[in-house]
C-alpha cells in the first residue's frame, strides 16, 4: 500500500508531539509498543493527512486519540468528530479514551484496544514462524526410536534425554 505523502510541516509538528507527550501518553506508550499487543505494531504521533494520530496500527486500521481537559469544549468536540470521520474515510476504526480513563483504568483501556485489534485482524492467530535456515527439529532428524546423545558434564560419559533439557 502506498503511503500518503506527508509535508514538512506535519513531519516536524509529529515530531515535536512525540518529544512532549502527556503522562498519560507515555503510560500507553508504555504498554502497546513493541508489539506488545498479539504482536502488533503501534506508531505513536502518526501525521495522516491533515491531521496528526496519537497512536496508529496500521495493521488493524485502528486509530486510537487520547483526549484532555480542552476536549470538553463544543467546538473542540466538532473538530474531533470531523477527524474521527475523515480517518473512518481512509477505512480506519477510531478509539478515543480521555486521560483520565487512561490514569485511572489502564487495564481495561488496553483490553477494549486488543479487542478492537483483535476484530479488525478477523480474530486469527498470528501466523508460525518457519524454522531458521538449518534448524530443523533434531528429534525429527535422528533415526526412528533414537533419542539424542549430550555429552554428561559431570562423567564426560553420554546420556540419553528426551530433548526437552530435563524438563
Amino acid at each position: 500500500m502506498p503511503h500518503a505523502r506527508v509535508g514538512d510541516r506535519q513531519r516536524k509538528r509529529a515530531k515535536q508531539l512525540r518529544q512532549v507527550m502527556t503522562r498519560a501518553e507515555t503510560l500507553l506508550w508504555r504498554h502497546i509498543k513493541a508489539h506488545r499487543i498479539d504482536g502488533l505494531g503501534f506508531r505513536r504521533q502518526v501525521p495522516m493527512g491533515a491531521y496528526v494520530a496519537d497512536f496508529v496500527c496500521h495493521a488493524a486500521r485502528l486509530v486510537v486519540e487520547l483526549d484532555g481537559e480542552t476536549h470538553d469544549f463544543e467546538s473542540k468536540q466538532r473538530r474531533d468528530q470531523a477527524r474521527d470521520a475523515w480517518f473512518e474515510s481512509q477505512g480506519y476504526r477510531v478509539l478515543r479514551f480521555t486521560n483520565d480513563q487512561v490514569l485511572r483504568n489502564l487495564a481495561g483501556v488496553v483490553t477494549v484496544i486488543r479487542g478492537a485489534a483483535g476484530a479488525a485482524m478477523g480474530a486469527a492467530p498470528p501466523s508460525l514462524s518457519l524454522p531458521h535456515k538449518g534448524g530443523g527439529n533434531p528429534l525429527n532428524d535422528a533415526p526412528s526410536g533414537a533419542l539424542p546423545f549430550r555429552p554428561s558434564p559431570a562423567s564426560g560419559e553420554g546420556e540419553e534425554h528426551d530433548g526437552f533439557g530435563g524438563l
